[in-house]
Parts: structure tokens; C-alpha cells; sequence
């Protein structure tokens, strides 16, 4: 048997997540689960696998090239999903009778994609999914503006911009130019405007959507347009005149930005974008994608939009959608570059220490009872130098630290120690559990 040490390494793309980010990551989680159930969202799961033909075709040709596709043992075709929402389009085909609509569903979960790593995008990341399934209400578009608002603002990330288009809007837009028909392909090129200029995308224009070089920046003045978004709709009316689809993607952002004002979103949180068109194929209406207002080179940490033909690949009942998701890597990425990116190695804000081993019992009775009182506690698991306990909280970045020997236990008294602050008292054991509480703002 060979001695050789296997390196530990993990695949490009991939990553493992120590303590630290790994607390901040569930702090994350747990702060979308709670704004998704306020709005009624409920929770559900799919498998990892899913069969391919689930997956193909779905997303886009892009999406379909970066699914990790292989043959399992039993010979089948199966893909790793590589977003949430095929997955819950194919869940609700199959259970929709069961559940009714309007369905109200979040997921959280893994989605594999095998596109090439950059700062804040991995092969391997997580989804934060609301959508709601079985209704073309307006309302709804307008309901998920809110969430990734109240999302956002109760992640504590700072300013962020929501902005918003409309792929109606879009398509009257080019069936105004006789594009509609190659629409994918130009809102695909447009949708890379920001990462590879306007020429190279008017050359892209040409070679997949056969537009002339004059209709393709005819299209990118249109996606260029600046102005409240008041301003930016009235010129929208006029370009799109007389066609349908425009005037309706008119109407619904008009409502839109109504109802943002309303309900008090603060003034130039949701700005109107033409220049967004989302690279999945599958978005027909309302199109969101969030930017952290100090990091926006970065790119959307929430996004999502309206499908409402997505779940006719499964069956024949109508079942128009809408939602976004919060990604959640590109959000860490985001915090870390931020300096935002919490440094403790501990979900316990308290260790007690062992100053003395034949007091051991003291310790465990007394950590019980700040567990007891909802306050997260650790007992360093040797009576070593006091010193290298201390070491030992500095570097997992505990809050309090709390220290009884002898003396201690005879007066009835613990020291405890406010690491951030330096600051040091002695108290009484019976208001221990309070005074800890304090400082720690339990």
C-alpha cells in the first residue's frame, strides 16, 4: 500500500467554508427565511439530480453547456440542476392539484453550474428562491419588488438599487424593428452589454439575430435611455406606439413604480433599466437585478422575473410565475470585499473558562444556566494556563469571557471580561445570567 499523501485540495470552482463564513452564511439564510415566511412563503425541497431532459433546453444554450451531465449506474441521463426554478416549475406540474393556487414557495438550496470562477461566482454556490406560481396578477411582480427590498435592507449590506425592466416592453420593441422573431438571440447579446461593450454586441446582433448594424444600435439607444423612470416611459410610449406588447410592459412598470412609491420605498431605490434583459430564455414580463450601491462591478446579488410559459414544458394547466433569487456566495463575496464579513469562529458569544479543574462541575452548572437563558456558551475543555484560554477566545472571537477560581467560588463572585472593550468587572453569581445578557445585547 502506498504511503503517498493525497494533497487536500478541492476542484476549481469549488470551495470549502471555514466558521467564519460559514456563521455569516447562515445568519444570511436565516434573516431570507424570515422575510420570505412574512410574506406567506412556504418551504419546500427538490433533489440535487434531476433527470436532463428536465434541465435541457430550459435556461439557455449557455445554461445548457454548463450543466454537470453524466449517466448514473442505471444507465439514466441525469443532470446536476443548475438553478431552482426548472426544478420547482417541474414540482408544481406535479403537485399543483394538490397544493392550489396562488402557491407561495421558497427554497434554499445548492445548483451547479460549470461556467468559468470569477470573484464571487463558483461552480458550486447557493440559491435563496421565492416565487409564486399560478396567478399573472401584477400584483405579484409588484409583491416580489418588495421582498427583495425588505430582503436587502434586512441583510444589512447597505445601499442597493433594485433595477427593473420588462421583456414586453423588449419584444415590442424589436417587433417594432422585425426582430421579434430572433428575440432571444438579441436579448441575449444585450444582456452582455455591460461586460463586453456596445460594438462587440452589435457585431453579436448581427451574427445570431441577423440585425443590421443601424437596427442594433437603434436597440442599444433604447436600452440606453436615461431619465425618471416617469420621463423614461413616456419616450417607451412613443417608441413602441401602437404595438401591444410594448404598451402592456408600459402599464405594468407605470403600476410598478406607483405602488414603490406608496408603500414608502425610498426615492431612487427602484430605478428602470432598459438595458436588462436577463440571459435566461425563459423570463416573459417583469425583470429585477440588485446592486450593491458600493460594490456594483460585482453584479446582481438578487435577481429573477416573470416566466409565465415555464411550466407548460410539464403540463397542459396554465401556470404563469414569478420570483428572484438572492445569491448567496456572490453576497459573501460582496461583504468580504466590503470589510463587512464578520471574523468570529463561534456561534457562542460566552467562554468560561477553567481556572481551576476540581471546580469543573461550577463551570457545566453555570453554563447551563446561561444556556438556559438563551445565551450560547462554551467551557474550555482543560484547566491550562489562563493565558492561552485567553489566546483561545481571541482567536475564535468571543464576546465575553468569564473566569472563577477559588476566591471566586468562596465569595460567590465570577470576573467577567469584555474582550472588544478590554473592560473587566467582578458580579455576584446570582446576576451573572443578567449582567452577561446586557452585554452581550441578548
Amino acid at each position: 500500500m502506498s504511503n503517498k499523501l493525497i494533497t487536500p485540495q478541492t476542484l476549481k470552482g469549488f470551495r470549502d467554508y471555514l466558521p467564519d463564513v460559514m456563521l455569516q452564511k447562515e445568519k444570511l439564510i436565516e434573516i431570507a427565511r424570515r422575510v420570505y415566511r412574512s410574506y406567506g412563503f412556504s418551504p419546500i425541497d427538490t433533489p440535487a439530480l434531476e433527470y436532463s431532459e428536465i434541465l435541457l433546453g430550459k435556461g439557455s444554450d449557455e445554461t445548457d453547456k454548463q450543466m454537470f451531465r453524466f449517466t448514473d449506474n442505471g444507465d439514466r441521463d441525469v443532470s446536476l440542476r443548475f438553478d431552482l426554478t426548472i426544478p420547482f416549475a417541474r414540482f408544481a406540474a406535479k403537485y399543483i392539484g394538490e397544493l392550489g393556487t396562488p402557491f407561495k414557495r421558497y427554497h434554499i438550496g445548492t445548483v451547479w453550474r460549470a461556467e468559468k470562477p470569477q470573484a464571487g461566482r463558483y461552480r458550486e454556490f447557493m440559491q435563496c428562491d421565492f416565487d409564486i406560481i399560478g396567478t399573472d396578477s401584477n400584483a405579484s411582480d409588484i409583491e416580489t419588488l418588495l421582498v427583495i427590498n425588505d430582503l436587502i435592507e434586512q441583510l444589512g449590506v447597505g445601499g442597493f438599487t433594485i433595477r427593473v425592466n420588462h421583456r414586453q416592453l423588449l419584444n415590442g420593441m424589436l417587433e417594432k424593428q422585425g426582430l421579434l422573431e430572433h428575440s432571444v438571440a438579441v436579448l441575449r447579446a444585450l444582456d452582455k452589454l455591460a461586460k463586453i461593450g456596445p460594438d462587440e454586441v452589435i457585431k453579436e446582433m448581427g451574427v445570431t439575430a441577423g440585425a443590421t448594424p443601424e437596427k442594433a444600435q437603434q436597440i442599444l439607444e433604447f436600452a440606453g435611455l436615461t431619465g425618471t423612470p416617469d420621463e423614461m416611459l413616456n419616450r417607451c410610449e412613443e417608441l413602441v406606439a401602437g404595438n401591444e406588447r410594448g404598451l402592456l410592459g408600459i402599464a405594468n412598470l407605470r403600476e410598478l413604480f406607483a405602488a414603490a412609491s406608496a408603500v414608502g420605498l425610498p426615492a431612487g431605490r427602484v430605478k428602470l433599466d432598459l438595458s436588462i434583459a436577463r440571459g435566461l430564455d425563459y423570463y416573459t414580463g417583469t425583470i429585477f437585478e440588485t446592486f450593491l450601491d458600493a460594490l456594483p462591478k460585482i453584479g446582481s446579488v438578487c435577481s429573477g422575473g416573470r416566466y409565465d410559459n415555464l411550466a407548460e414544458l410539464f403540463t397542459k394547466q396554465k401556470l404563469p410565475g414569478v420570483g428572484a433569487s438572492l445569491g448567496l456566495d456572490r453576497l459573501l463575496a460582496a461583504m468580504e470585499e466590503l470589510g463587512q464579513a464578520s471574523t468570529s469562529r463561534t456561534p457562542a458569544p460566552v467562554l468560561i473558562t477553567q481556572f481551576d479543574a476540581k471546580f469543573l462541575p461550577e463551570y457545566l452548572k453555570m453554563s447551563r444556566e446561561l444556556r438556559a437563558a438563551g445565551i450560547g456558551v462554551e467551557v474550555y475543555p482543560e484547566a491550562k494556563g489562563i493565558g492561552k484560554q485567553f489566546k483561545y477566545a481571541d482567536r475564535k472571537g468571543f464576546t465575553i469571557v468569564l473566569i472563577a477560581g477559588e476566591n471566586e467560588f468562596n465569595e460567590g463572585k465570577w470576573q467577567v471580561k469584555h474582550l472588544a472593550s478590554g473592560s473587566q468587572q467582578v458580579v455576584e453569581s446570582g446576576e451573572l445570567v443578567k449582567v452577561v445578557g446586557e452585554l452581550i445585547g441578548n
